[in-house]
């Protein structure tokens, strides 16, 4: 039986865990989104989840998750809302409510074409752009030279400065997950020195490549090649656009563009650190 607009709007907002995973990859599954359980178990581990049980029992009608970088940052994502609750105020509830719970902090999402003017309103503004990737990787146009080999529990800490360094905020929380959380981190090295680092993690069939960091456009692309010696899955990714020369090279080498994702900001001007570094996020949870 359908819920009247006044008692959806009475539904409780709670937040999540990950004991909820399973019904957040359910309500990714309903909007025709990949389940992504993987991904989901690291953003409710390092992230604050909210959302609205179905009154029915059957799962969650609409979901988040915010995960923090301490009072400079935080990013939301994976906002998701029930098909047969959508166009009836129940995603812009949740993101009123994640906007209270925030305060002060300054916000920062990737939106989707259809989730782009709902955040306009709230006072969100692009500040960028991402496009997603996807494909078998070929090896037909090489990358350069540079040496690059598997991350060791050693290099963690060089791995979190550089991170936090062209990051522009501390993501240790987060960063420290991933040896756990991908199946290949590589790291390139010169001179005893680590000037870039990438990870590639499972996601439904594909390796998702993220996050990738590195002094400049060669040590991303050796990076990315790295990885892709090592699984036999398409990769998958997204590149801020302004690195054009990657995206070109990436898509000779039999990556196909999937998407964009617009990169918006509240209360900044834009994101923090150097982005001329910072090639592909963590993980992309547009909404």
């Amino acid at each position: 039986m359908p819920i009247s607009p006044s008692s959806l709007a009475q539904l409780p907002i709670r937040r999540l865990g990950v004991d909820d995973l399973l019904a957040c990859a359910d309500l990714s599954e309903n909007r025709g989104w990949p389940r992504e359980e993987h991904k989901w178990g690291l953003l409710l581990a390092a992230g604050t989840g909210y959302g609205i049980d179905d009154p029915s029992g059957a799962g969650l009608i609409t979901c988040s998750v915010v995960t923090s970088y301490g009072p400079g940052l935080a990013a939301i994502g994976m906002v998701l809302v029930a098909e047969q609750y959508a166009r009836q105020g129940v995603g812009r509830r949740l993101m009123e409510h994640v906007l209270a719970e925030a305060g002060d902090t300054p916000l920062t999402l990737h939106a989707t074409p259809y989730g782009q003017p709902l955040y306009e309103q709230l006072g969100f503004t692009e500040t960028g752009r991402a496009e997603m990737v996807r494909g078998r990787f070929t090896f037909a146009a090489p990358a350069p030279a540079v040496p690059v080999r598997p991350a060791t529990a050693e290099d963690l800490q060089a791995i979190l400065r550089l991170d936090h360094e062209v990051f522009g905020l501390d993501r240790t929380p987060v960063i420290t997950r991933l040896p756990a959380f991908a199946d290949y981190l590589r790291v390139a090295e010169e001179d005893g020195e680590i000037t870039g680092f990438a990870a590639a993690w499972p996601n439904m069939d594909t390796h998702v490549v993220g996050p990738l960091i590195a002094r400049d456009p060669g040590t991303a692309q050796a990076l990315i090649a790295s990885l892709a010696a090592a699984t036999d899955r398409p990769l998958r990714t997204d590149i801020d656009v302004r690195h054009a020369a990657l995206l070109s090279w990436l898509k000779e080498n039999g990556l196909d563009p999937i998407a964009f994702n617009a990169v918006m900001v509240r209360s900044l001007p834009d994101l923090p650190g150097d982005w001329s570094r910072r090639f592909a996020p963590l993980t992309v949870a547009a909404g």
